[in-house]
This record gives C-alpha cells, sequence and structure tokens, in this order.
C-alpha cells in the first residue's frame, strides 16, 4: 500500500453557531457550544483514512496531545477513522490545543487556537520516512518542525505537500523543501508569484487553480455547488483528498478534481471532519 503520512495539530474545537458574527465590542446570542475533535493534522487524517481506504492508500498520523479528556477524544477520533495514531505522543501536564470557533448562517466562521500540546511538537518526534509516499504539512506546530520534517521527507524521495494555513511567513528554506504547495487566494496573494512551481490555488465556492510545469502550465478546476453548513474542514478535507490522489499515482490537476468534491462534501454537515457518508453520497460527491 502507498502512505500518507500527517504530520500536524490535534485540537478540541469548541463551537457555537450564530445569526451573524459579532463587531468589535458586541455581543450576540449564539446555539449551544458543542465540543468536537479537530485540528489541521487530526481533519487532514481523519479525511485521508476515509477517503484512502478505498484507494490502497494508509494514513499515519505524528503529533502532540495532552494528557486530557480533550487528548484522547481527538485521538481517538483519529485512530476510529482508520488513521495509524501511534506516533501521536502525549506530554503530561500538557493542555491539549484549543480551537474556539464560531459559524454564522451562511457556514462561514472565525477560529481562534490555543496551540498547547500541539507548540511542543519537535523534530525528536518525527519518524522515519522511508515507506512515506506523501508528506501533509500545515502551520499549527512549529515552523522549525515542519522544515525538519520536510527536509527529511525530500531526503527519502517522499513527496512534500505543504498548506500555508493558518497563515504566517515561512523561511525559503521551507518553500524550497517543498513539492506541492496548496493555499487559498489570499495566502497566494500575500507570497506574490509562485514560489513553488508545483501549487495549487483554492478559492471556495470558485474551485481552484492548479499550477503545474508542462504543456497545460495553468489548469482551473471548477467547484461543486453545494449549500453550505460549515466551512471549518473544507480546506483540511482538501489537501487530505489531493494527499490521497497523490499518493495513488494521479498527476496534480486530476488530484485536484477529485479534492474540490472532498472539500464541497466537508462543507455540507457540521463539524470540522470529512463524514462518514453512504454509497449514495459517495456516488454524488464521485468520491
Amino acid at each position: 500500500m502507498s502512505r500518507v503520512l500527517v504530520v500536524g495539530s490535534l485540537n478540541a474545537d469548541l463551537v457555537v453557531r450564530t445569526e451573524r458574527f459579532p463587531g468589535p465590542g458586541e455581543t450576540v446570542a449564539g446555539a449551544d457550544l458543542t465540543t468536537g475533535p479537530g485540528g489541521k493534522g487530526a481533519n487532514q487524517a481523519v479525511a485521508a483514512a476515509r477517503l484512502g481506504a478505498r484507494a490502497g492508500v494508509a494514513v499515519a498520523m505524528v503529533g502532540a496531545i495532552g494528557d486530557d479528556d480533550h487528548g484522547r477524544t481527538v485521538r481517538d477520533a483519529v485512530a476510529a477513522a482508520g488513521a495509524d495514531v501511534a506516533a501521536v505522543v502525549v506530554r503530561p501536564g500538557t493542555a491539549t490545543g484549543t480551537a474556539v470557533i464560531t459559524v454564522d448562517a451562511t457556514g462561514d466562521n472565525t477560529i481562534v487556537v490555543s496551540p498547547g500540546a500541539n507548540a511542543g511538537l519537535a523534530a525528536a518526534d518525527l519518524p522515519s520516512f522511508d515507506d512515506v509516499a506523501v508528506l501533509t504539512l500545515s502551520l499549527e506546530i512549529p515552523t522549525p518542525t515542519v522544515l525538519a520534517a520536510a527536509r527529511a521527507a525530500r531526503a527519502a524521495g517522499t513527496t512534500v505537500l505543504l498548506n500555508l494555513s493558518p497563515s504566517a511567513a515561512v523561511p525559503p528554506e521551507l518553500l524550497d523543501a517543498t513539492d506541492v504547495l496548496v493555499v487559498n487566494e489570499h495566502e497566494a496573494a500575500l507570497l506574490g508569484d509562485h514560489p513553488v512551481a508545483r501549487s495549487v490555488v483554492t478559492r471556495g465556492a470558485a474551485g481552484c487553480e492548479v499550477h503545474d510545469p508542462g504543456p497545460d502550465t495553468v489548469t482551473t478546476v471548477e467547484a461543486m455547488r453545494v449549500d453550505p453548513v460549515d466551512t471549518t474542514g473544507s480546506g483540511d478535507a482538501f489537501l487530505a483528498a489531493v494527499a490521497v490522489r497523490l499518493a495513488a499515482g494521479d498527476d496534480l490537476a486530476d488530484a485536484a478534481r477529485y479534492a474540490v468534491r472532498a472539500g464541497a462534501l466537508a462543507v455540507t454537515v457540521a463539524g470540522a471532519q470529512l463524514p462518514v457518508v453512504g454509497e449514495d453520497e459517495r456516488l454524488r460527491f464521485g468520491l
């Protein structure tokens, strides 16, 4: 089997739905607070495991949690999806990362993250990359750890897939060690000209744009039309889907075509993690 490795964050998501976001200094009424598993890394691992099961792609997760109920809940959710969590380390005396999320009536969200144990994930926690086809990385863990993972994976011949989210400045060395860069249009604007030859720029309901050297340098991929419920985990589902299809042997444009469908499915339900769906829904979304 091909293998995808996710090195990233595990969070407890504290979510409240409200009709609209409050302005500065304003209080608005919200629905009941819900708590569920999240974190960009955990979301990616869950989505990759659920999508990869049919493609012959195994998934493993590397991350850090606290020795608390939140940590056990999010780790168990990743494991239940079918991902290997043996490399998720437990930090006694440290809280598991937490995200405070507000979702409005249109499905848009605001997110504030307290990193907790994620901030302590170090290069020493990384495994060997010798049997890994694709590595996915994002920025809810320390940048030096992201860079160490990218360099080690590149040296092992692993394809490095980097998502610059949450948006932050990164050292040029990290971009140099990246094979495929995934950014939204706002992050792309901050970067300027494409610093990584192979990249995907996501545009929400407008789909995405694939940059890949070759006869067709730029490919536009249209999004599926759905009624959004919660957009919190759509980007993570998209990234996971790209990773799975690259590991299965697709080219980048075909992987992106598959990924927009996974992202569309993700926004049709509340919560940050790609849901389990029946055969009818799989066929409807082409997954």
